[in-house]
């Protein structure tokens, strides 16, 4: 079963490199639960989903995006 070419957000937006201080462009690639999301699910191409994994650690590791949304206890 084929699946429909998903063209990447981030070439289109013209960002040549992903930040990991850009909070807002961070989230679009995270689920609720604040996992990444696979690139065949984001659309994003294997360079960009690459940086997006390194980013959102980054990120998650000086506290600007959690690492558990949702934690009911």
């Amino acid at each position: 079963m084929a699946r429909p070419n998903k063209t990447c957000a981030i070439c289109e937006s013209g960002v040549r490199i992903v930040d990991y201080k850009d909070e807002r462009l961070l989230t679009r690639f995270l689920t609720e639960r604040g996992k990444i999301l696979p690139a065949r699910l984001s659309g994003a191409c294997a360079r960009h989903q690459r940086q997006l994994g390194t980013a959102i650690k980054r990120a998650r590791q000086i506290a600007l995006i959690p690492y558990i949304k949702g934690f009911g206890g």
